[in-house]
């Protein structure tokens, strides 16, 4: 079975979503080729079920993104850190610290940005709701005009 593909107009930019029959398995802000998807790939209209539910998180209802399965290569930390991100609801925010403590290891602060830094599903896994201790913004992939977008848009900001 191919993995379907498909380019989403939203607020912060055109979102790239791949997916995995009903899985996510991927969502970014840049290209399209930049999941190394091999060549077993469809290109559709919509994802049935998912792009939909990326409709009505932009649309308001800012638990839809809950209804979206994902999947996603990694280390064992990287799986904790990002189900432990998903657990974060939408309008607060947590520090990597947080974030270190909620996936198991509380010393892993430095893991815990790197589950950020290299999680392959944005917005779905949410990585934009991890700030700074002290709730300084920080980083993001995409740039914290985006992250800052999205916190307002979820009513942090």
């Amino acid at each position: 079975m191919p993995l379907f593909l498909t380019s989403h107009k939203t607020p912060v930019g055109t979102l790239n979503l791949l997916a995995d029959d009903q899985i996510l398995i991927g969502a970014n802000l840049s290209t399209p080729s930049a999941f190394n998807a091999g060549k077993d790939v469809k290109i559709v209209k919509s994802i049935p079920v998912i792009s939909d539910l990326i409709d009505d998180y932009f649309d308001g209802d800012l638990t839809a993104l809950n209804g979206i399965k994902v999947r996603q290569p990694g280390a064992a930390f990287s799986q904790a850190a990002w189900k432990a991100m998903r657990k974060i609801t939408p309008g607060k925010t947590w520090s990597y610290s947080d974030l270190a403590d909620k996936a198991g290891s509380a010393a892993a602060v430095r893991a815990a940005g790197s589950a950020c830094a290299n999680n392959a599903i944005m917005l779905v896994v949410p990585c934009h709701r991890v700030v700074k201790t002290g709730g300084a913004l920080g980083n993001y992939a995409y740039g914290v005009d985006k992250k800052r977008w999205l916190l307002s848009h979820e009513g942090f900001l």
